[in-house]
C-alpha cells in the first residue's frame, strides 16, 4: 500500500531531521536557494491569477504547485526544517547538537532568502520593463500587500503584533503538516494531495509565511510601496520566522513525535474496573 502510518513516516521524520544537520554547507544552501526562487515563483504566480482573475480563491487553489515541486525536488525551507530538524536533537541522534540545529536553520534562512529575493528582482524587472514604467497592475497589487501586511500591523501596535504572530503560528502549523503528509505516501500522486490541502488553506487564509514574505516585501519596496525596510523587518519578518518556528515545532513536530515515537504507556485494563488476565 502507499500509505505510510505515523509510527512509520515519524520516523521518517527524526531521520530527515538528522541527515539535514549532517548536510555539507554547500548542499544546504543550494536546496534553501531553489526553495526560495521556487516558492517565490509560486506567490508571483498566484498573485498573478487572483488579480487578472478577480477570484482569490483561484491563486489559493493553484499555489502549492511551487510547494508540491519544491518538497518533490527535495529542496528545504526553513518552515519545514523548523518542524523536522529539531525531532533529531530531541531523539539524541549521534552529533546531533543543537549548534548543529542553529547552524542549519541559519544556512537555510540565508539560502531561502537569497532564491526569494532573486526572484522578487527578476519580477519587479517584468513587472516595470526594467524600471523604466509604472508598475503594472500585478506589481502595483504587491506594493499593496506589502503596506497592508507592515505598517497595517504597526498601526493596531501590540495587538497587530500578537495578530502577526498567531498568523505565522497557524501558517506553519499547515506548511509543516504539508511537510509530513508529504511522507505519509510512497506515491507521487498520493505526496502532492497531501502537500496540497493545508498549503491551499495558509494561503488563502493570509497567513505569514516567512519566504513568501522575502519575495513579497523585497517585491513591494521596488514596486513602490510605502513602508521601509525596518518596517518590513520588525513589522512582519521577524515576528513571522518566530511564529513560523512556534507554529511547525509545537503543533505537528513535537505533538506527533510525544504520540507515536515515545508513545506513552498503555493503561491497564484495571483500570476501567475490568480484571486482567490471568497468568
Amino acid at each position: 500500500m502507499s500509505y505510510v502510518p505515523p509510527a512509520e513516516f515519524v520516523v521518517k521524520m527524526i531521520d530527515a531531521g538528522e541527515a539535514k544537520v549532517f548536510m555539507s554547507t554547500r548542499d544546504t544552501i543550494i536546496r534553501a536557494y531553489m526553495a526560495g526562487a521556487i516558492l517565490a515563483l509560486a506567490a508571483a504566480f498566484a498573485i498573478t491569477i487572483s488579480v487578472q482573475t478577480g477570484q482569490p480563491l483561484a491563486g489559493a487553489i493553484l499555489f502549492p504547485v511551487g510547494f508540491c515541486l519544491l518538497y518533490l525536488m527535495g529542496f528545504d525551507l526553513l518552515t519545514g526544517v523548523f518542524t523536522l530538524v529539531p525531532l533529531a536533537l530531541l531523539d539524541k541522534r549521534p552529533g546531533v547538537t543543537l549548534s548543529g540545529v542553529m547552524r542549519n536553520w541559519t544556512l537555510v534562512f540565508v539560502g531561502n532568502f537569497a532564491g526569494a529575493f532573486t526572484v522578487a528582482v527578476m519580477m519587479a524587472i517584468i513587472f516595470t520593463f526594467a524600471f523604466t514604467v509604472e508598475p503594472n497592475i500585478v506589481g502595483q497589487k504587491i506594493g499593496t500587500i506589502g503596506e497592508g501586511r507592515t505598517v497595517g500591523y504597526a498601526d493596531h501596535g501590540a495587538a497587530g503584533m500578537l495578530t502577526l504572530f498567531i498568523r505565522g503560528v497557524l501558517c506553519n502549523w499547515m506548511v509543516s503538516t504539508g511537510v509530513v503528509a508529504a511522507m505519509m505516501s510512497k506515491s507521487v500522486p498520493g505526496k502532492v494531495i497531501g502537500m496540497w490541502m493545508p498549503i491551499m488553506l495558509f494561503f488563502y487564509m493570509g497567513f505569514e509565511h516567512s519566504i513568501v514574505n522575502m519575495f513579497l516585501f523585497p517585491s513591494g519596496l521596488m514596486l513602490g510601496g510605502n513602508f521601509s525596510v525596518s518596517d518590513y523587518l520588525i513589522w512582519n519578518e521577524i515576528p513571522t520566522v518566530i511564529g513560523n518556528l512556534v507554529g511547525g515545532l509545537a503543533f505537528v513536530g513535537l505533538t506527533l513525535y510525544a504520540t507515536h515515537a515515545r508513545t506513552a504507556p498503555r493503561r491497564s485494563p484495571e483500570y476501567d474496573g475490568v480484571a486482567a488476565p490471568a497468568e
